[in-house]
């Protein structure tokens, strides 16, 4: 077996075949057949719908594959029973109507399945009857378990990314694809060289985009933490990464890519999966260094065997092993059926699952005080780790599944890393089992759970609760909130096992000698008489840095209050909502005794983040911290006069520029790089001067500013006639408060 660092899934040449339907009279099995043909269908075709066009599968890829196996039995033993139709006959996936439908150079085909050893020796047994024994050499890879992708490449440069859709209309992904880092814009020369005079070809390529297990876990954990649904498993992450509307979500999301296959092996003179995948390699695309070539049947069981061994070292999902004939001339002698080409077949790999008994679901409480159920289960091992727990994430979901305390619960690994609760073994129940109900209180602090209408998520809401005082207190000190310099991650911890802080009021309380005192977590690398300090003691936070710290925390008392606002960690309020807030009520005593339908009514606020304040004030405790944060010396109210100055101030407009608010009732986009100020700093500035500020171009726009790499709002500003200036005419108005003239 002949290892190597390139491997690949073949190439797609549409190869016509012919179907000779067979007629079988009809019979009690054969209506019986006919009737469960019918039903498979129904269930594939729905199942196939949740999974490509929903990302939100109900059954396992096993079971999924059993359906499809069972049909293909059936239409293999009744001829007459195929239709044009049949999940068989066609390439599973949907095409969304979001995007813009493309069509491929190249059908994009599927991959028939062997559910087993025997399956797959009957397949490689077919191929050397069909070759002759020995002279077939097979190229075996990773089924990477992620997305279907089609990357098409004109004159070397990257013009298009479309998903798989149906095989042959996918949908348009162009700019989410182009945030994933591994995607090469450009083409290297060696590789364009190799093509000769065939440079210029539109060329379309073929892989998996798929997201990393580190990653898979860090995205539901943020899930889990804001109360959103997670994801069932990396494949569908990947998939709901992809198709975001708004590309800056894909770019968070973490996606790679595997390239393996093309449209057309023209341009490129090769004549091999080996020699193709060599040039992916030279030109650029992320290629799984895990393949080997191999000589007989022999060598592809051992690399299956060491790819089933060794799937959880990776760092990304898989769900079996592709083998593939190597010579494309091969390729075209074996051709294809109606769905799938004949010369490769795919080894899925079975699901491991086990069995175990659920003794409690337990309530978590998160930093942002999402209570989430997690299922605490007898240990069991289960893709080589002993797991005992495992997340439930939400009220919905253990409704969906049906689990109980004292059930029997099958449990499995989501893409080989997070244990999960498949479902129960329902004739393992108990008899006096009952349904699982949220608490009302929390479990940590007891204030009252608050569950809003439409969410699914259920929160404690109380700034006194212990299970998320660390991060608020953290949220609190940081840059953006109230700007305590030195108060970090370390010290905060030593300040909460301390005693010290119990809520961010506490923080005003502190002295200079609670703060030196505290222990850092280090020790002294060395003795030293004169400090009277031996090697091995504790090293205190000492009284430089616990005298800077009060420094900074009385510094802290003169924010405003659209940033305590903020520090509060009131859900949904962030930096601007806290400064729209703080400008319509001027206090926290009228913010206190507005309506929900009055803070609704602030402009971009709405009904939800109104209702998220109004909860959050309606807590006693939370109002005890306001109160004696008032007492400590903090400004809970705002003085226009001051933040009408110091706005001018840190925007650089003189004050008597901002006094006369000479923009009132013009409308400025900005786009673009600009120099002198970011464009939240050159956006800051003309609002004090009275300018309305937005994100989008309109007929309502008044101007446009535009630095370098403008894009499609300085296009949309062009068509709409909207006046377009650049940043020394921003300048300028910044500095005179005068727009230029028509």
């Amino acid at each position: 077996m002949e290892q190597s660092s390139l491997f690949g899934d073949g190439v797609d040449i549409d190869t016509e075949t012919s179907t000779t339907a067979e007629t079988t009279a009809p019979t009690d099995a054969h209506a019986q057949a006919a009737a469960r043909a019918a039903e498979l269908r129904h269930e594939l075709d729905y199942h196939a719908y949740r999974y490509y066009m929903l990302d939100a599968p109900e059954i396992t890829d096993a079971a999924f594959d059993k359906m499809l196996v069972e049909l293909q039995e059936i239409e293999a033993a009744y001829p007459d029973l195929v239709t044009p139709d049949s999940y068989t006959q066609r390439v599973g996936g949907y095409v969304s109507e979001q995007f813009t439908p493309v069509t491929h150079m190249a059908r994009m085909y599927s991959m028939d399945d062997a559910m087993d050893l025997d399956e797959l020796d009957a397949w490689l047994q077919r191929t050397e009857d069909a070759l002759g024994a020995g002279n077939v050499t097979y190229t075996c890879e990773l089924k990477i378990d992620g997305l279907g992708v089609a990357l098409t490449y004109q004159n070397g440069t990257f013009v298009r990314a479309a998903t798989r859709g149906d095989g042959t209309t996918g949908e348009d992904v162009s700019l989410n694809v182009r945030t994933i880092k591994d995607v090469p814009m450009h083409l290297s020369e060696p590789a364009l060289t190799h093509m000769g005079a065939d440079r210029e070809r539109t060329i379309e390529v073929r892989g998996e985009v798929y997201m990393p297990k580190g990653s898979f876990v860090r995205l539901n954990e943020e899930a889990d933490a804001e109360g959103r649904d997670p994801f069932a498993n990396p494949r569908n992450a990947a998939a709901g990464s992809l198709r975001q509307k708004d590309p800056k979500v894909t770019a968070r999301r973490d996606l790679a890519t595997f390239i393996y296959a093309i449209a057309d092996t023209d341009p490129l003179h090769v004549h091999s999966q080996r020699e193709f995948l060599d040039w992916l390699r030279s030109a650029g695309f992320s290629v799984n260094p895990n393949v080997a070539r191999c000589a007989t049947p022999a060598e592809v069981h051992e690399f299956c065997a060491q790819a089933l061994e060794h799937r959880g070292d990776l760092d990304y999902d898989i769900d079996g092993v592709v083998v593939k004939v190597d010579s494309f001339q091969q390729q075209l002698d074996l051709g294809f059926t109606a769905r799938a080409p004949r010369w490769a077949i795919a080894f899925k790999f079975p699901p491991e699952e086990k069995q175990t008994v659920l003794r409690e679901i337990r309530i978590q409480v998160g930093r942002t005080g999402v209570l989430t159920p997690v299922a605490e289960f007898d240990p069991v091992t289960v893709a080589g780790s002993t797991i005992a727990r495992a997340t439930l994430h939400n009220i919905d979901e253990i409704r969906r599944k049906n689990v109980r305390e004292g059930d029997t619960i099958i449990v499995h690994k989501a893409g080989d890393v997070i244990p999960e609760v498949v479902g129960p073994v329902l004739d393992k129940r108990p008899a006096d089992s009952v349904d699982w109900q949220m608490p009302e209180v929390c479990p940590v602090c007891g204030s009252p759970v608050v569950h809003e209408d439409g969410e699914v998520a259920y929160r404690c809401v109380s700034i006194d609760c212990p299970a998320q005082l660390k991060e608020r207190l953290l949220h609190w000190v940081s840059r953006g909130c109230m700007d305590v310099d030195g108060l970090g991650d370390e010290i905060v911890d030593k300040m909460i096992a301390a005693g010290l802080i119990h809520d961010v009021a506490d923080f005003y309380q502190l002295t200079v000698d609670d703060i030196a005192g505290l222990d850092t977590g280090r020790t002294y690398a060395s003795s030293n008489s004169k400090k009277g300090v031996k090697k091995g003691d504790p090293i205190p936070v000492g009284l430089k840095t616990a005298e800077k710290i009060i420094v900074e925390l009385n510094k802290s008392k003169s924010q405003p209050l659209g940033r305590v606002l903020f520090a509060l960690g009131i859900r949904h309020v962030g930096k601007s909502v806290g400064e729209v807030i703080a400008e319509r009520f001027l206090s926290i005593d009228k913010l206190i005794l507005a309506s929900e339908e009055d803070i609704a009514e602030c402009e971009g606020i709405g009904p939800k983040i109104a209702a998220s304040v109004k909860q959050f004030l309606a807590v006693p405790e939370n109002l005890a911290v306001l109160e004696r944060l008032r007492q400590a010396g903090l400004s809970l109210e705002v003085d226009l006069g001051a933040a009408h100055a110091q706005a001018a101030a840190d925007a650089g407009v003189a004050g008597e520029l901002a006094d006369a608010q000479p923009l009132a009732g013009l409308t400025f986009v900005l786009t673009g790089t600009l120099v002198n100020r970011t464009r939240d700093e050159a956006g800051a500035a003309l609002k004090v001067l009275g300018a309305k500020v937005s994100g989008s171009v309109s007929k309502k726009t008044s101007y446009l500013v535009a630095g370098p790499k403008a894009g499609s709002k300085l296009t949309k500003a062009e068509q709409l006639g909207v006046p377009v200036l650049d940043e020394d005419a921003l300048e300028q108005i910044l500095a005179t408060g005068q727009v230029p003239q028509a």
